[in-house]
This record gives structure tokens, C-alpha cells and sequence, in this order.
């Protein structure tokens, strides 16, 4: 089993190129099922989750061309409708399929997903809005069996609770669904939109009517066409703040800066001089970390997937702060090996309590979720000495060449077999 070997204590300095979203490029993966035509799509990261998800299209029936990052989807020929768990286990975005193989067929039958240990994250929201569009739904062995005999009717669906899977589930679904659709109390999140613009540059008709509000009146059939990912804004994050934990001199390239607004004013907070550029941010971390505290919460709130990397610079801070878990239960596990490194976190709920001024001493170091992974990386490029992080295959689902990119800008780092 793959494990990386970090020598920390040295600030980080030249550029950084951000790759293509995973979050964003798994929803528009998924819905190219919608589609029998061409699709080129550009800038999908090459990461293992984006692997899994091209086999899983490819498992449905879908003709798939790879050209570096770019692919072209022929979906003229896909029939199959059954998602098996060996492909969905490894990753929750699996789910995704269901949507558009009710759309596309009246019939589905897809694995429960897996994916990070971060929380329960249940499905039944996905479900129960289904359901409102005429789907008749079993779980069986694992298996969520769906049919729409009489093909999906928009419907008004008011989401329980904010969740960008069901969101993005629904919005697919709904393209072919007959009639009109109205989804309410959606999640908004950069990669939701970008999902939107590439539905709609395949013909469909979908329009925000209000801040969480989306009305989307069903098509006959769903068009081909070239399209681009956005950039990876948690990619962006991670590599924002190892420049501030490093104390070192960044330039993150090929973003939208407007995107991570509330990321770059925590950076601001915490100490760290940030300049903002058209596609670029140009980061110089402080030797003077400030407390901050923080809760997670749904887009434009403070992002979960950030929730690890930034709980590794508040153990640098000067006083404590405090990080509230609002999206999963399940989200400090990294405090436990960031604790073996020394640092002071406490664990109450969903509440944690980082003490400061935290001397990180290099350890052995288990990696128990994507982002907990990069958090451990984090703390190793700041301490004394070297690091072995284990179980990295979570790092390889979320981040594309993370070693290399780090060593391009002064890091001491490899993988080890």
C-alpha cells in the first residue's frame, strides 16, 4: 500500500496550477446519460474518482474517448440501467446515475453509495423527491430499485433540508421530466451552477427564479455539444492555506477568485496577505497567525471539504478558536493523529476547540478520509522532521498530483510503495 513520506519546515514559494473540479465534473458526468449525442468535455481532473465514474458510464453502455483531460462521451448506443455496488461503493457521487436513468428510461437500479466515512449522508432526500415526480421506489439487498412506467412528471418539490446531491439528482432528472418542475430550498454551491450551465448548453431549460429556487420545464431530448469544467475551489483552498501555514509565497492560478470570497476573507482574518488577481490569487503567509472561528455551512457559508485543511492553521494560531461542524457528523477525525502530532484540539459534538501556538512534531500517520488526508500533509510540511502519512488512496479520490504540485514549489515530499 502507497504512503508519503514529508520533510517539513520549509515555506513554500512559486505557483500553483488549479485543476478541473471533481465535485463539479461528477454531476455532468452523470448527466451525460441524458444525452444521445456527442459530448467533448475539458479540464475533468485525473483523479481516482473521476476514473471510477468513467467506468461507471462505461459499465451503463456509454462509448468513452480519453485525450489527456479531455474525453468524448457517445452515449448513442447506452441502454443498461444497472449500477453495481463493486463501481458505487467507493464513491457517494454513484447516486447520481439515478436521476438521469429515470429520465432516459423510466427504470433504474443502483447501488446504495459509499465513498468517505464523514457521516451517514442518507439518500432519502434524493428519494422522497423522486417520488413526487412519479418514481416508485424499493430498496432491496442494498439496492435502490426505481420505475416510472409512465416516464417522470414535474412536480413541486420543496428539498427538507438543504443537500447539493439531491439537488443535483433532481435538476437531471427534471430535464426530461414532462411539464414543469419547480425545486425549492436548493443547494447553490459554484458547482451546482456549473452543472446548470452545462445542462443548459445542451439545450435544456432550467432557470433560477429565486436565491433557492429553480423552475425547469422537461424537454424531448437532451442535445450534444464541448464544454469545460470549472476549477477545483477546494483544490484552490488547500493549497491557499498551505501557504499560510508554511509562512510561504504562493501564486494559485486558473480560478475565480470571486468563487472562494468567504475562504480569502478567513485567510485575511486569520493574518495571511492576500492579493486578488483576474484568475489569480497571490497568497504570502504570516508568521503571526490570529485566532478565528468558524461553522461550516451550506455555499456561500464556509465549505466543509475545507473544514480539516483549516483546522490544521488554527493549531498555529495565537489563541484558541473554534470550528463548528455543521454539515457532517462525523468530520474530526483528523483531530485524533493531528492530537498525536501535538497539537491541543477537543472534540465535544460537533464542536471543536483548537488550542494554539502548536509546535507540530512529525509522526506515523493514518489518513481516515479525502480530507482529512491533506490535512495530515498540512501539518507535516510544517514540522521538524519526517512524516509517513498511510492509507493516501483517499488523497488519490480528490486531489490531482498533489506531490508533484508541491514539490514544484519547494516541498519535501514523495510516495513511497
Amino acid at each position: 500500500m502507497q504512503k508519503l513520506e514529508v520533510f517539513g519546515a520549509k515555506k513554500l514559494k512559486g505557483q500553483v496550477k488549479i485543476s478541473g473540479s471533481k465535485n463539479a465534473s461528477l454531476p455532468i458526468l452523470a448527466s451525460t446519460l441524458l444525452s444521445r449525442k456527442k459530448i467533448f468535455l475539458n479540464n475533468l481532473p485525473k483523479v481516482k474518482d473521476i476514473e471510477t465514474m468513467l467506468i461507471l458510464l462505461e459499465s451503463l453502455g456509454s462509448k468513452i474517448k480519453k485525450n489527456k483531460n479531455k474525453i468524448i462521451i457517445d452515449n448513442s448506443k447506452q441502454k443498461k440501467t444497472f449500477a453495481s455496488y463493486n463501481l458505487v461503493k467507493t464513491m457517494r457521487a454513484g447516486i447520481l446515475v439515478l436521476g438521469p436513468l429515470l429520465a432516459k428510461f423510466g427504470k433504474a437500479k443502483v447501488s446504495s453509495p459509499g465513498g468517505c466515512s464523514i457521516g451517514v449522508r442518507p439518500i432519502d432526500i434524493h428519494l422522497r423527491a423522486l417520488q413526487k415526480l412519479g418514481v416508485k421506489i424499493k430498496i432491496s439487498q442494498g439496492y435502490v430499485i426505481a420505475s416510472a412506467p409512465d416516464g417522470l412528471v414535474g412536480s413541486k418539490i420543496h428539498f427538507s433540508k438543504v443537500s447539493v446531491g439531491a439537488t443535483e439528482n433532481l435538476i437531471i432528472a427534471s430535464c426530461l421530466a414532462k411539464g414543469t418542475t419547480t425545486l425549492s430550498n436548493c443547494a447553490i454551491e459554484p458547482e451546482i451552477q456549473d452543472l446548470i450551465k452545462f445542462l443548459k448548453s445542451m439545450g435544456c431549460n432550467i432557470k433560477w427564479i429565486s436565491k433557492r429556487k429553480l423552475k425547469i420545464i422537461g424537454i424531448k431530448e437532451v442535445g450534444g455539444g464541448k464544454y469545460s469544467v470549472m476549477f477545483d475551489r477546494i483544490e484552490a483552498g488547500t493549497y491557499l492555506v498551505a501557504a499560510a501555514i508554511t509562512h510561504g509565497n504562493l501564486k494559485i492560478y486558473n480560478i475565480v477568485p470571486e468563487i472562494i470570497k468567504t475562504e480569502i476573507n478567513i485567510l485575511r482574518k486569520i493574518g495571511a496577505n492576500v492579493k486578488v488577481k483576474k484568475n489569480l490569487i497571490h497568497i504570502i503567509g504570516n508568521k503571526k497567525i490570529r485566532k478565528v472561528n468558524i461553522k461550516t455551512a451550506p455555499y456561500p457559508g464556509f465549505p466543509t471539504d475545507l473544514q480539516a485543511q483549516i483546522m490544521v492553521l488554527l493549531c498555529k494560531a495565537n489563541k484558541k478558536s473554534l470550528i463548528i461542524e455543521d454539515i457532517f457528523e462525523n468530520r474530526f477525525m483528523h483531530a485524533a493523529e493531528l492530537n498525536r502530532m501535538g497539537a491541543k484540539i477537543s472534540i465535544k459534538g460537533n464542536k471543536a476547540l483548537v488550542n494554539g501556538n502548536t509546535n507540530f512534531a512529525p509522526a506515523e500517520l493514518m489518513a481516515t478520509d479525502l480530507r482529512a488526508s491533506v490535512s495530515l500533509i498540512l501539518a507535516a510540511l510544517c514540522a521538524k522532521g519526517k512524516s509517513i502519512i498511510n492509507r493516501i488512496y483517499h488523497l488519490d479520490r480528490g486531489y490531482e498530483s498533489i506531490e508533484k504540485k508541491l514539490k514544484k514549489v519547494g516541498a519535501k515530499i514523495r510516495r513511497l510503495n
